[in-house]
């Protein structure tokens, strides 16, 4: 819609940057605030959302390359051009960068691993809502021609030559979705985190809300850069949503099931 906040002369404050930046700021610092109300170091909190971002990004953008392969192979010093560094790139390998090196360095510096998680849930999820009206700004992430009246149409010639966005035709509105999506997930892991009854809870139930939610958007999804598996039957999005939803649940049972039961918490007594 306006890929461009404002301009003066050649200098121009792109509105998908300034959305997304404000997002990893806010969602920083929530994700930093819950860690000391979970008795984890404030300074190790940032430390650790700051790398989470950067190999995040980095992953985005190597899951979009490896899913465009077909024409970067044959192009590869556009790899390195303004206009893979201007595409916001696949959150989905943006998320397994950041889970990568979190895992790096939650084991280097001996943080609890799943109770650190947990924390930042709510804030990953805060985050991706910016990042999204920052997609729907730049028009990047479009969805497919429809005739639903909640359609959106762009106009804008610069998000057609750099995101390829369609102009003039009424699309879903694939980026808002999400956006809305994630805003429930963000109020759901915020009052989950306050109730938790073991580590991992929260952010096994980010995982599986993720994955669930960008499943089904994918169906409404009309760009290219996400890949196909098995002949086209799904998106590696979709693959790697239901990994998501697989490990979410595993941290569930394992975890849930360590837990001590209601009854065998109960002081033992004498009566009848």
């Amino acid at each position: 819609m306006f890929p461009r906040l404002f301009q003066i002369g050649s200098f121009y404050l792109p509105t998908y940057g300034l959305l997304v930046a404000t997002g990893v700021l806010v969602g920083l610092w929530i994700c930093v605030r819950n860690s000391e109300k979970q008795g984890i170091n404030g300074d190790d909190a940032w430390n650790l959302g700051i790398l989470v971002v950067l190999a995040g990004i980095v992953g985005a953008k190597v899951l979009f390359v490896i899913n465009e392969w077909s024409y970067y192979s044959a192009h590869p010093r556009d790899i390195f051009s303004l206009g893979v560094l201007q595409a916001g790139g696949v959150f989905s390998g943006g998320l397994i960068g950041a889970l990568a090196m979190a895992a790096w360095y939650l084991r280097r510096h001996h943080m609890p691993a799943l109770r650190t998680c947990d924390a930042f849930g709510p804030g990953l999820a805060f985050g991706h809502v910016l990042g999204r009206f920052g997609c729907f700004a730049a028009g990047c992430c479009y969805g497919k021609p429809t005739d639903h009246f909640w359609g959106v149409i762009f106009t804008n010639p610069l998000a057609n030559s750099v995101s390829e966005t369609p102009l003039n035709v009424r699309l879903e509105p694939t980026q808002l979705i999400e956006a809305a999506a994630e805003f429930f997930n963000f109020l759901l892991l915020t009052w989950l985190l306050k109730r938790k009854k073991f580590d991992g809870q929260v952010f096994g139930s980010f995982m599986i809300l993720y994955g669930v939610e960008r499943f089904f958007i994918e169906f409404l999804r009309g760009d290219n850069g996400r890949g196909e598996v098995f002949g086209g039957l799904m998106t590696g999005t979709q693959l790697i949503s239901i990994f998501l939803v697989i490990g979410g649940g595993l941290i569930w049972y394992l975890k849930s099931s360590s837990q001590p039961s209601a009854i065998s918490r109960q002081p033992s007594g004498s009566g009848v």
